[in-house]
C-alpha cells in the first residue's frame, strides 16, 4: 500500500465516522445559514503571483512542524502579509487538523479559504460548505474518473471552487478532460512523498491557455515564485516555510514581493477590485 492509499482508507474511515455522528441532513439544513462566498479562484489571478498561505500543524512527510500553533493567530499574520487566500489542513490523523481550524480561519480573516484534506465523498462537500469554506481540494490521483467528475459537479453547485491537484501527465489530462478551472501541480508524489519541483515547469507546457495553475511543494523563496511567474504560474501555495517562520506576516510579504502601496492595496481590496 502506498502513502497515498493509506490517506485515502483513513479519510473514508473518518467519513463514515462523522457521518454517523451527524447525518447528511442535518448538513443540508445548514446551507441555507451559510454567509456569502469568498470568490477563491478570483483570488489567485490578481497581478503578480498570488500566495495561498497554508496552515498545518504536521505532515507525513517531515512530522509535527508546530504542536501548538493557533489557526486565528498564524491566518491573521498571513492576511497581514497579504497572502490571497488561505489553504487549511483539516485532516486529523496525519496533519493534525480539523474542522474546527476551519471554522476558527473563517472567523479570524476576510480572505477565501481552501479545505485542504483527502475529500473521497459528497459528505465532505457539505462539511465544507457549512464550515466556512470557499474552496475544495481535488487530488486525481485518490479519485477515478467518476468519483472525480461527481464530486466537481456537486462542490460546483454547492458554490465551492475546486482546486483539481495532477502530479503527472495522465492525470493532468484526466484534469483537463473535466475542463475545470483552476489546476495544481503538486511537485509531491503522494505514493512515495518524494518532492521534485521540476514537475511543474514540466508540466506548465501542457496547460491549456486560460488555466489558472498553482504550484504546490517544495518553493520557499521569491526567486523561485520570479521563475513561476515567468512561465505562467498564477499562484503558489506555500506551508511549512510559513509555519516555521517566527514571523509569517513578514515571511508572506517577502513572498509575495508586494512594496508597501500594493500590500496596503489588497489587504484593504482583496478580490483586487480597483
Amino acid at each position: 500500500m502506498s502513502h497515498l492509499d493509506g490517506l485515502v482508507a483513513s479519510a473514508r474511515a473518518d467519513v463514515e465516522r462523522r457521518r454517523a455522528e451527524l447525518p447528511p441532513s442535518i448538513l443540508r439544513d445548514r446551507l441555507g445559514t451559510r454567509s456569502g462566498a469568498r470568490p477563491f479562484s478570483e483570488a489567485l489571478v490578481r497581478p503578480g503571483i498570488s500566495i495561498i498561505a497554508e496552515f498545518k500543524r504536521r505532515s507525513p512527510s517531515v512530522g509535527w512542524i508546530d504542536r501548538e500553533a493557533r489557526v486565528a493567530d498564524m491566518v491573521a499574520a498571513y492576511e497581514r502579509g497579504g497572502a490571497a487566500a488561505l489553504s487549511i489542513l483539516t485532516d486529523g490523523s496525519s496533519f493534525g487538523g480539523s474542522l474546527d481550524d476551519l471554522r476558527d480561519a473563517r472567523g479570524a480573516s476576510e480572505l477565501p479559504i481552501l479545505r485542504k484534506d483527502f475529500v473521497v465523498d459528497p459528505y465532505q462537500l457539505l462539511e465544507a460548505a457549512t464550515g466556512g469554506a470557499d474552496a475544495v481540494l481535488l487530488i486525481v490521483a485518490a479519485l477515478d474518473d467518476a468519483a472525480l467528475a461527481g464530486l466537481y459537479s456537486e462542490a460546483r453547485q454547492l458554490d465551492l471552487d475546486c482546486l483539481v491537484e495532477v502530479h503527472d501527465d495522465d492525470e493532468l489530462e484526466r484534469a483537463v478532460e473535466l475542463d475545470c478551472d483552476v489546476i495544481g501541480i503538486n511537485n509531491r508524489n503522494l505514493r512515495d512523498l518524494s518532492v521534485d519541483i521540476s514537475r511543474t515547469y514540466r508540466l506548465m507546457r501542457d496547460v491549456p491557455t486560460g488555466k489558472t495553475v498553482v504550484a504546490e511543494s517544495g518553493f520557499s523563496s521569491r526567486t523561485e515564485l520570479d521563475e513561476l511567474e515567468r512561465i505562467g504560474v498564477d499562484a503558489v501555495l506555500v506551508g511549512e516555510a510559513l509555519m516555521r517562520s517566527p514571523d509569517p506576516a513578514a515571511a508572506v510579504h517577502q513572498l509575495a514581493g508586494f512594496d508597501e502601496e500594493t500590500r496596503e492595496h489588497y489587504l484593504e481590496n482583496p478580490r483586487g477590485d480597483h
